[in-house]
C-alpha cells in the first residue's frame, strides 16, 4: 500500500503570544479575557482579514496566522503593534496587554485545517525570543520584504534557537512614520532636516535641591555643545530645547514644534556624595527608544563627573543616531531614496567588513555622488570604502582604489575642513599610502575638531600601533571605546590592539587578540591572515594552515604577493615576521 501523499505548501506564518499573560491572568483574569476578545473582535481579527490572513488557531495568550505573502504578514503586524500602545494607555504599565511577534517564511504541512512543520517551529522560536513591543523576522522574510515596506530593520545576526539544528538570521522590524492615534497638536509642524536632527532637553533636577539645578542644566549643555561637533548631524540650540523646562512635556509635540526627529532626555538625582544621571534617546516619530543608559557617580570632582557623563551620553547617543539612519535607509526602496539615505545605506554595508559589502557601499557612495558632488558624507564614504578593500588586497587594482579614495578625503576636507571625520579620512589615506606621520597630523586635527569622535581615536591607536608605540597605541584604543563602546567602526579600528602585539613581540597576546578579532569581525580576510601568522610564529603550524585555508575560501586569489602589495606595516622587523610567517604556514607564493 502507498504511503498517504503528506501536502506541503510555502507560506508567511505570523506567531504572537501576549507578554507576561500568567501575571495579567493572576491580577484580573476577568478583566484580561475582557480585554483580549475586545482586542481581537475590534483590532486584530478585522486587521488579519484585510491583510489576507487565515488564523489557523488561537490559544489563550496567542495565535498562529498563515498569510500568502510576507509582506502581508509583516504589514499586519507592524499595523496592529503600532495601534497597541494607545488602546491601554489609561493603565498601569504593569497591567497593559504587549505582544511579541515572530514570523518565518518557509514550508508547512497541511493537515486539515492546521499546519505545521519547520517553518512554523523558527516563527515559534523568533516569537519566544522577541523583545516586548516588537516583531522579529527570519532572514528568508526580510529578502522578500525589504524595499517594499515603509519599515526600518535592525540585523540582529544569526541565532542558534532552541531544537533547529541551523542558525537562524534574524532582524528586529519597526514601523517608520507616525504612529497611529498619535496627536498631531496644533502647532505647525516644521520640516526635517536632510539630515539627522535632535533636540537635547534640559536634564530634570529630581534630588529636591536647588543647587543641582546648575548640575543638570550643565549636563544638557555641554551634550549639546558636543553632539555640534559632529557634523553630520543637526542639533537644535539650547535656548529652544530649554524652553520646555519645568513642564511636562510629550515627546512627540517636541519633536514637531522643533522639527526633529530625535529627542535626548534624562534626569539627574543626588543622594549624598553620590549622584545618578539616567539618559535616554527617543524616536518621536515611532516613539521607541533607541538607546537609555544610566550612570552612578561619587560626586568628588563635580565638574570631573560631569566631563565624564557628558562624554560617556555623547559616545553613546552618536552612533545611535547613525544606526537608526541607517536602519532607516535600509528599509526603503532604491527608487525612494535621497542622498542622505543613500549614504546611510552605504554606511551600513561599509561596516559589514566584507568583500560583497564593500562593493555595494562604493556603488551607493558613487550614486550619491552623482547626485550631490558636494556631499561631505558621500566622499567620506567613498574614501573609507576604497581604502579599505585596498587594506585587504581586495582591490583589482590597489594604486587605482588608493587614487580613487584620496581624491574623494581631499575633496570631503576641500568642502568643509571643519569635519572631523573628513581628516580621518584623508588620515587613513596617508595610513594605507605608508606615509604614518602625515596621518598621525591629520588624525590629531580630527581628535581637536572633535573629541568626542571615536573612530579618529581608534584610528589614532591604529597608527600608533604601526608606528611601533605599544602603550600609546592601546591607551588610543582605550579612549575610543570609552568614547562609544557600541560604535561600529571599533572592530576596524581594534585591529591596533592586534599590530600592537606583533610589532611588540608579544606573540601570546598577538593570538589572543586575533582570536578576538576574527570573533568580531568574521568576514574581514585581514583578521584571518594575522591569524594564520600568530599561529606559525608559536608553532602551532597545523591550525596555521587550517586557518589559512579560511583565507582562501574568503579570496580564493589571496597570496604572498597579494598582501605585500597592501599590509601596511612600516617596522621592518614586524613586516618580515609576519610576511614570512604567512608563507610557512601555506599561503600561496603568487
Amino acid at each position: 500500500m502507498a504511503a498517504e501523499r503528506v501536502q506541503r505548501r510555502l507560506a508567511a506564518i505570523l506567531v504572537a503570544d501576549v507578554v507576561g499573560y500568567s501575571r495579567l491572568m493572576e491580577a484580573d483574569e476577568e478583566g484580561t479575557r475582557v480585554r483580549l476578545r475586545s482586542l481581537h473582535s475590534e483590532l486584530i481579527d478585522p486587521r488579519i482579514a484585510a491583510d489576507g490572513g487565515r488564523i489557523v488557531k488561537t490559544t489563550g495568550d496567542g495565535i498562529l496566522v498563515e498569510f500568502p505573502s510576507a509582506v502581508d504578514a509583516v504589514r499586519n503586524a507592524l499595523a496592529i503593534q503600532t495601534a497597541m500602545p494607545g488602546r491601554d494607555a489609561n493603565l498601569p504599565e504593569d497591567r497593559r496587554i504587549v505582544f511579541r511577534v515572530g514570523i518565518n517564511v518557509g514550508d508547512v504541512i497541511i493537515e486539515g485545517d492546521d499546519i505545521h512543520g519547520d517553518g512554523v517551529n523558527v516563527a515559534a522560536r523568533l516569537e519566544a525570543m522577541c523583545e516586548p513591543g516588537s516583531v522579529y523576522i527570519s532572514g528568508s522574510v526580510f529578502e522578500q520584504v525589504t524595499g517594499k515596506l515603509d519599515a526600518a530593520f535592525d540585523d540582529l545576526g544569526e541565532q542558534k534557537v532552541k531544537n533547529i539544528s541551523r542558525p537562524v538570521r534574524v532582524f528586529r522590524v519597526e514601523p517608520v512614520g507616525e504612529p497611529a492615534g498619535a496627536d498631531a497638536g496644533t502647532a505647525e509642524i516644521l520640516p526635517l532636516p536632510d539630515k539627522p536632527s535632535i533636540a537635547v532637553l534640559a536634564f530634570e533636577n529630581m534630588s529636591g535641591d536647588p543647587e543641582q539645578e546648575y548640575f543638570a542644566d550643565g549636563i544638557a549643555e555641554d551634550i549639546i555643545t558636543a553632539l555640534s561637533r559632529f557634523n553630520w548631524f543637526f542639533v537644535i540650540a539650547r535656548n529652544s530645547s530649554f524652553s520646555y523646562k519645568g513642564t511636562s512635556t510629550d515627546v512627540r509635540k517636541v519633536a514637531k514644534e522643533l522639527g526633529v526627529k530625535y529627542v535626548l532626555e534624562g534626569s539627574v538625582r543626588k543622594g549624598g556624595n553620590r549622584v545618578r544621571i539616567t539618559a535616554q534617546l527617543i524616536d518621536a516619530e515611532t516613539g521607541r527608544h533607541i538607546w537609555a543608559e544610566r550612570y552612578d557617580r561619587d560626586l568628588e570632582d563635580i565638574f570631573a563627573v560631569q566631563d565624564e557623563i557628558t562624554e560617556a551620553i555623547t559616545g553613546a547617543t552618536a552612533p545611535a543616531l547613525v544606526s537608526s539612519e541607517e536602519r532607516r535607509a535600509s528599509g526603503k526602496a532604491m527608487e525612494n531614496l535621497d542622498v542622505w539615505d543613500m549614504t546611510m545605506r552605504g554606511n551600513w554595508h561599509l561596516w559589514r567588513l566584507s568583500r560583497e559589502n564593500f562593493a555595494e557601499a562604493q556603488r551607493l557612495f558613487e550614486e550619491a555622488i552623482a547626485i550631490d558632488p558636494k556631499s561631505t558624507v558621500a566622499q567620506i564614504g567613498l574614501a573609507v570604502a576604497y581604502l579599505l578593500e585596498a587594506r585587504t588586497g581586495w582591490a583589482a587594482d590597489i594604486d587605482k582604489s588608493l587614487e580613487i579614495a584620496t581624491k574623494a578625503a581631499q575633496k570631503a576636507v576641500a568642502i568643509d575642513d571643519q569635519d572631523a571625520m573628513a581628516h580621518a579620512a584623508l588620515a587613513l589615506a596617508f595610513h594605507i599610502s605608508l606615509d604614518n606621520h602625515s596621518a598621525v597630523e591629520e588624525c590629531r586635527q580630527a581628535v581637536k575638531l572633535n573629541p568626542n569622535l571615536a573612530f579618529a581615536e581608534g584610528l589614532l591607536g591604529l597608527l600608533q600601533a604601526h608606528l611601533g608605540d605599544y602603550e600609546d597605541a592601546n591607551r588610543h584604543l582605550d579612549i575610543a571605546v570609552r568614547l562609544s563602546p557600541r560604535d561600529q567602526t571599533l572592530p576596524f579600528t581594534n585591529l591596533g590592539r592586534v599590530i600592537s602585539s606583533l610589532v611588540a613581540e608579544r606573540y601570546d597576546e598577538y593570538l589572543e587578540r586575533t582570536r578576538a578579532f576574527t570573533r568580531v569581525a568574521p568576514k574581514f580576510i585581514v583578521g584571518w591572515r594575522h591569524l594564520a601568522a600568530a599561529y606559525a610564529i608559536l608553532g602551532r603550524m597545523d591550525e596555521a594552515r587550517v586557518t589559512v585555508e579560511q583565507v582562501l575560501k574568503l579570496s580564493p586569489k589571496d597570496s604572498f604577493d597579494v598582501v605585500r602589495k597592501a599590509v601596511p606595516i612600516v617596522d621592518a622587523k614586524a613586516r618580515a615576521k609576519y610576511m614570512d610567517a604567512l608563507l610557512e604556514a601555506g599561503l600561496p607564493a603568487q
